[in-house]
Parts: C-alpha cells; sequence; structure tokens
C-alpha cells in the first residue's frame, strides 16, 4: 500500500472514460501525485493519447487502453493489459458514463434506457469486480481504493432531463455502499464522488453545450465547477489520507 504520505511509486490506478472531462483531469492529476495511469478510453483514441503524452512528458508513467467497459470480454483485457503494462493494480476511478438528449421520464424508450443502464450501472460493476479480484487481501492481493463518479442528480433526481442518468447514478450510489461493506476487512475502500454543475463536455451529449451557464446562476455559490476540483476530490479518497474512509460520498456541487 501507499506510505502516509503518498503514493508509492509501484502504486496503479486505472481511470476508466480518461480520455477527457473528469476523468482526463484525474489521469493528469494522478500522475503528478505519483501514480503509474492506466487511461482508459472507448472511442476517442486522440484525447486519450493526449492525455498519456501530456504524463510522458512530465516524467509520468500512463497507457492509453481502449475497451468498452460495458463488455465483459472488453474488461478483462482491460485489467490485465494495466496488470502486463503497468503493474499490480492499487486503484480504480470508475469514471466511465454518458448521458443523451434531455427529455422526460414519459418520452424515454428501451433502447435509451438499456444503453444508460449499460453505461453508468454495468460497467462500474464489472470493472470494480476486476479490480476486487487483484486488489483484495482474500484473493492475495494488497489492498486498494475504488473511487466511483456519481452524481449530484442521484439526489436531485434530474427531473425534465435525464431521470434515467439520475436514476442509474442512484444505483452506483448503492453498489458504492454495498461494496464498501463487502470488502473493508480486505484492503479495500470504496467510496464515491457525487459532482454537481460541472463544465464538461458531457452537457453538450444532453442537446444542451451551455447548461452550466444557464443553471450556475441559481447554486448557491453561483457558478459551475471544474473538472480538477473534482479529480481533486477523487485523488483524496484514492490516497492514504482517506485511509479511515469507506462506504462514504463526497458531493462537489457548490452547495446544492
Amino acid at each position: 500500500m501507499s506510505s502516509s504520505t503518498g503514493p508509492a511509486r509501484t502504486d496503479v490506478v486505472l481511470v476508466t472514460g480518461g480520455g477527457r472531462g473528469i476523468g482526463a483531469a484525474t489521469a493528469l492529476l494522478a500522475a503528478r501525485r505519483g501514480y503509474r495511469v492506466g487511461v482508459n478510453y472507448r472511442a476517442d483514441e486522440a484525447s486519450a493519447t493526449a492525455v498519456v503524452e501530456a504524463i510522458r512528458s512530465a516524467g509520468g508513467t500512463a497507457v492509453a487502453i481502449r475497451a468498452d467497459v460495458t463488455r465483459t470480454a472488453e474488461v478483462e483485457r482491460l485489467f490485465a493489459t494495466v496488470d502486463a503494462e503497468l503493474g499490480p493494480l492499487t486503484g480504480l476511478v470508475n469514471n466511465a458514463g454518458t448521458l443523451e438528449r434531455q427529455c422526460r421520464l414519459e418520452d424515454l424508450d428501451e433502447d435509451r434506457l438499456t444503453r444508460i443502464w449499460a453505461a453508468n450501472i454495468t460497467g462500474p460493476f464489472l470493472c470494480a469486480a476486476q479490480a476486487v479480484r487483484r486488489m483484495s487481501t482474500r484473493h492475495g492481493g494488497r489492498g486498494g481504493a475504488i473511487v466511483n463518479v456519481s452524481s449530484a442528480a442521484s439526489r436531485l433526481g434530474a427531473p425534465n432531463e435525464y431521470v434515467d442518468y439520475a436514476a442509474a447514478k442512484g444505483a452506483v450510489d448503492s453498489m458504492t455502499r454495498g461494496l464498501a461493506l463487502e470488502v473493508a476487512a480486505e484492503g479495500i475502500r470504496v467510496n464515491a464522488v457525487r459532482p454537481g454543475l460541472i463544465r464538461t463536455g458531457i452537457h453538450a451529449l444532453g442537446g444542451e453545450p451551455g447548461r452550466v451557464d444557464r443553471v450556475a446562476p441559481e447554486l448557491p455559490m453561483r457558478r459551475g465547477g471544474t473538472a480538477e476540483e473534482v479529480a481533486e476530490s477523487i485523488l483524496f479518497l484514492l490516497s492514504p489520507a482517506a485511509s479511515y474512509t469507506t462506504g462514504a460520498f463526497l458531493d462537489i456541487a457548490g452547495g446544492r
């Protein structure tokens, strides 16, 4: 495990969806903190490669790995690649996820729900399972940490916009708590961050790229957050500074 002052030089973290937004900010910050970083991506090779090149140019170690985290075989290959190219896993950031165009629940269809559940629920479950098999002392591992990227939407419901996405993140919250209790005695801590209105490209997927500017004045802090602010919280939960924290949720939502 890491020392009390920071990660050991051999600590390895995998960031799913690590090429853009919160994932990219987390991968870059993890490398600056001394982690060897696996940058997972599904389709945007250019963005993931740019993150890896930035890490390497600063003297860090990183590898970009293409894999669809909703598919068991690809998840197994993803983790095997981390094992082979970076070393034993000590941290997982379950960041990959998606949303779709804003709509009311009555307008949702089965195909959309299948896509939302797969990206936001199935993916984190499959990745967490692989991480536990590697990190748990029950399986001969040396422990580690999992940080799930949930959303403030899990608390707020996202009415008239993304009730399906909010429900999926609610499932991530339940998984976070349940898994934390399941592996607490096996050297693994499991926590979640719940970002609120953050300036990333995900809002364009919902059909409103300027959503942050529209909603920010309604927040207690009167501004949107940054991916870097979320990354700082993720790195805290990965680090020895959070060594007695598991099953917890850190809201990064400007007071909302």
